[in-house]
């Protein structure tokens, strides 16, 4: 039900009784699920929602051992060393660089060492986590309660 008349009703009266236009001989309709697609929302900012999200994406600074943290943990390297045979277990603490920007995280894994590869300065745990010996900020472990 209808109020009234409207304002375009007038200005497309006279094309109401038109046919519906046909195609062209030998080419069909546009099937309308086709027809549809042209009038879909347009992503202009592709990839601006990516870029949004790494931005927001926070990263840590990488906090330098002083000497003393440094002897300790270099002391701690060599007793794992010397006891590698045994495959003592460990809590390790290193820092991870991030690939897209500047800083990183703080990764901590536990486990038994399994090999240390001095040509390649990893670490590798039984579990075949590789962490990088010079990254690392902490080890820490019963191995160590009574010596430092």
């Amino acid at each position: 039900m209808r109020a009234g008349p409207r304002a375009d009703d007038a200005c497309y009266a006279d094309m109401r009784s038109l046919p519906h236009p046909e195609p062209p001989p030998g080419r069909r309709r546009m099937p309308l699920h086709a027809r549809a697609a042209q009038f879909s929302p347009f992503a202009a900012l592709t990839g601006h929602d990516d870029v949004l999200r790494e931005t927001a994406r926070l990263t840590e600074q990488p906090v330098s051992l002083d000497e003393n943290e440094q002897a300790v943990l270099d002391l701690r390297l060599q007793q794992l060393r010397s006891r590698l045979p045994e495959q003592p277990e460990a809590v390790f603490t290193w820092f991870q660089p991030d690939a897209r920007k500047p800083g990183g995280v703080y990764r901590t894994a536990c486990g038994r060492v399994a090999k240390i590869d001095e040509t390649a300065g990893l670490l590798i745990l039984a579990d075949r986590t590789h962490i990088p010996v010079a990254q690392l900020r902490c080890i820490e472990g019963d191995l160590f309660q009574n010596r430092i």
